[in-house]
């Protein structure tokens, strides 16, 4: 049986350092026990990446250098929800115009996921963007300025995962995730023509 959530309890915090877009806090917490516990915590104002899949089943990436871990990763248009109040869905269509110049007709919310809830409160939210057409590239920043467009089968994303082509876990989720959703929409095609053959 999970443990009950409620039996810890957040009584407070303090604000340690303040970065613009996000802050480190430090949590007081009460236990089950009543021990009374802190905890560090980078309070984060989310993320959204996206997905676009253009008619012939390629993924539209991004190759882009990553200073904290000095390489470059191939990914899929991702962002900040650094603009308040912003729904999810607004600034991923967002970040699919900036990073790869395009629009899409249809977006659907793959999943919802925290990135690193030991010790970070980001929550990304992932779409699938479909029905693609060109807008122009706004690269914010100096590596979007260096980045480079790329497009993979989605059909060989698992293994470019096992390859080590794909190492970026918002792509790993949200591409798989894409995958195991245009793979049921086919089945479910496919047993529709049977269905009436």
């Amino acid at each position: 049986m999970p443990p009950d959530p409620g039996a810890f309890r957040r009584i407070g915090e303090r604000d340690r350092l303040d970065l613009g877009f996000l802050s480190i806090v430090t949590g007081t917490f009460v236990g089950p026990d009543g021990f009374t516990f802190e905890r560090d915590i980078v309070r984060h104002p989310g993320a959204v990446c996206v997905v676009p899949l253009d008619d012939d089943g390629r993924v539209v990436a991004v190759r882009q250098y990553r200073a904290p871990v000095d390489r470059y990763l191939l990914e899929i248009p991702a962002g900040k929800m650094d603009v308040p109040g912003e729904l999810a869905e607004i600034g991923a269509r967002r970040e699919l115009a900036e990073e790869v110049g395009m629009s899409a007709t249809h977006f659907e919310e793959l999943a919802r996921f925290y990135n690193s809830p030991g010790f970070t409160d980001e929550q990304t939210y992932c779409f699938l963007a479909e029905g693609l057409a060109e807008v122009g590239q706004s690269a914010q920043g100096i590596e979007e300025e260096h980045m480079t467009l790329e497009r993979f089968a989605l059909d060989d994303v698992h293994g470019l995962i096992a390859s080590g082509e794909i190492v970026d876990a918002k792509t790993i989720i949200a591409c798989t995730l894409a995958k195991h959703l245009v793979d049921m929409r086919r089945a479910g095609g496919d047993a529709a023509v049977a269905a009436r053959g």
